[in-house]
């Protein structure tokens, strides 16, 4: 698509209300109901009228506003009018039904206090919990507002809008234009700022790898406090001039064909996965529910967020392929919020690269092919480089290494972000002279690059280095464990001054003799990838604490799991 040369966010969306005014904007998507439809026109109308509101409350040029709300259709225009308003928009996650009020407030305490949140725009319902926070001496918040309460159905003020649109116009490419906290268990962390400059450069480098064109429609559940929800669905659909169809994560979790049915309704091309969802769609969603179900309008389902998964693929291109799914459809991309979003992408319409390795070279850092004598992993790129960004594989000193060798994958982009607010120390541990060091392993192959583990994740044994993700695809195979419900990860053993192998897995036999066999099992998946699992941890469904992203925490669940005090933990 061609792009105008709009200089900031609020430019963009206004051309694309003249461009496109009756082209649908927003399809806000609730289970069992019509659809709400925004236009670009009516969504651009009703972000002015919120606008001239957050003008009213106070909230100036700069202030960040985060916003705390459940999946409504009047979220999206108060995003824009807040951006357009200049404040910074800083999307967080509602409280998990399951999650204490206290453990919530204390993590948005935390969050204020680093990331200098000066407003909350929430819902009334969130009023009691938060309320304290305000209140408090020394609090960072000045403010508390319910924007759902308020009435958008007035006619615009026209000197209010009048001093907004000369704020807006005031606005350099190079300011802010919103806060994106990255991803955790116990509360988001690391404020990322990005500014107009490096969203409009990702819309061009990003689209253009994506091939965007005009009937492209993106569906979605993915959160919008989530980079990937925010920038690829959201961010890019809306400068781009293309329909966004966005469904709640909330229902997703509870029925997953919602999204599939969405995609069926509005002949959707597009969607981002994380690897897991392939899983979920592959084993949670029954044959007799797709009856309907056509994908055939899909020309790219793009996995990112964590190591892109072999196994996963084919198990969902098995399931879908005679709903209509292509395999050509499989698409895969590399990126983080710290470059806006993407770095690597495969192409659009061409199969996936996938190697087959042997596993034991790759953990001793050199990928080498597999023959008859090796235990296998199948690696699965993730694309190459995007125009504008650049990406190479480091040692431990950060020098680049030769193509096939694993190290730290550093990236650089045009959009890369303007460091974490307020955290000086963090941005000067992952920057260096324009490269942002990623924390994550892998190699290049061939122009293609290939993420396999988290350097913080990996697990050492007398020196040798085990990825979790390896041991995790095992023991999917184990009979009586819940599909995805696992994870990994080192336990020190003091007498062998060494990490063991640990694995934590939900399952749903609580007898003891039932136990013992999947431990057994367990144990024996271990030593067809040649690792000795050493510790086993049984626990019951839905026991696993899952990151904000939706993937179990391999720290956290180690945490809970040291820590020795929960009952319904077997272990032998």
């Amino acid at each position: 698509m061609e792009y105008t040369k709009a200089n900031t966010l609020w430019t963009r969306w206004e051309e694309n209300s003249k461009n496109y005014p009756d082209r649908e904007a927003i399809v806000h998507w609730v289970a069992g109901e019509e659809p709400h439809r925004w236009t670009y026109k009516s969504l651009i109308e009703a972000a002015k009228k919120y606008s001239v509101q957050i003008k009213k409350a106070g909230i100036k040029k700069g202030d960040v506003c985060a916003i705390i709300m459940r999946h409504n259709p009047n979220f999206y225009p108060l995003y824009l009018g807040v951006s357009r308003a200049g404040a910074l928009p800083a999307v967080l996650a509602y409280p998990n039904p399951r999650l204490h009020p206290d453990k919530f407030r204390h993590g948005l305490e935390g969050m204020s206090q680093r990331s200098g949140l000066d407003y909350i725009l929430t819902e009334s319902a969130l009023e009691p919990v938060i309320k304290p926070l305000v209140e408090k001496e020394g609090s960072t918040i000045k403010s508390l507002f319910f924007p759902l309460d308020w009435d958008i159905n007035e006619p615009l003020d026209k000197n209010l809008d009048s001093e907004i649109d000369n704020i807006n116009k005031s606005i350099k490419p190079t300011e802010s234009i919103l806060l994106q906290h990255s991803s955790g268990t116990t509360g988001l962390q690391k404020p990322v700022v990005l500014s107009h400059q490096a969203i409009l450069n990702h819309v061009d480098c990003l689209g253009g790898a994506l091939k965007i064109n005009n009937g492209d429609k993106v569906a979605s559940w993915l959160p919008l406090y989530h980079d990937f929800g925010l920038i690829f669905a959201f961010q890019i659909a809306l400068a781009s001039g293309i329909t966004l169809i966005q469904l709640d994560p909330f229902e997703w979790v509870l029925a997953p064909i919602i999204h599939l049915e969405a995609i069926t309704k509005e002949k959707a091309t597009l969607a981002g996965l994380p690897n897991f969802a392939y899983n979920v769609y592959a084993e949670k969603i029954h044959d007799d529910e797709l009856s309907e179900i056509d994908l055939s309008s899909v020309r790219m389902f793009i996995n990112a967020a964590e190591p892109v998964r072999h196994d996963s693929h084919e198990r969902f291109f098995n399931k879908y392929k005679k709903y209509g799914f292509r395999q050509s459809a499989l698409g895969a991309m590399y990126g983080m919020a710290e470059a806006t979003l993407g770095v690597t992408l495969s192409t659009p319409g061409e199969f996936l690269k996938e190697l087959e390795v042997d596993r034991n070279e790759l953990s001793n850092g050199c990928m080498k092919f597999a023959d008859g004598n090796s235990v296998k992993r199948v690696c699965v790129s993730s694309g190459k480089i995007i125009k504008g960004c650049g990406a190479k594989v480091v040692d431990e000193n950060r020098n680049e290494i030769a193509d096939g060798l694993v190290g730290e994958i550093a990236v650089t982009s045009i959009s890369l972000f303007d460091g974490y607010r307020n955290y000086p120390e963090k941005t000067a541990e992952v920057v260096s002279d324009g490269w942002y060091y990623s924390g994550d392993y892998g190699f290049k192959w061939k122009d293609e690059f290939y993420v396999i583990g988290r350097k913080k994740d990996i697990i050492i044994v007398a020196g040798k280095n085990i990825y979790p993700e390896d041991i995790e695809d095992a023991m999917n195979n184990v009979p009586g464990i819940t599909h995805g419900r696992v994870v990994a990860f080192g336990e020190e053993d003091p007498e062998m001054g060494t990490e063991q192998v640990a694995v934590v897995a939900e399952v749903e036999d609580q007898t003891e003799e039932g136990r013992k066999k999947i431990r057994l099992d367990i144990i024996k998946a271990g030593m067809t990838i040649d690792i000795n699992i050493h510790k086993v941890y049984l626990v019951p469904p839905r026991w696993l604490i899952k990151s904000s992203s939706g993937k179990p925490s391999r720290k956290t669940n180690k945490e809970r799991i040291a820590s020795g005090d929960d009952p319904q933990v077997w272990s032998r």
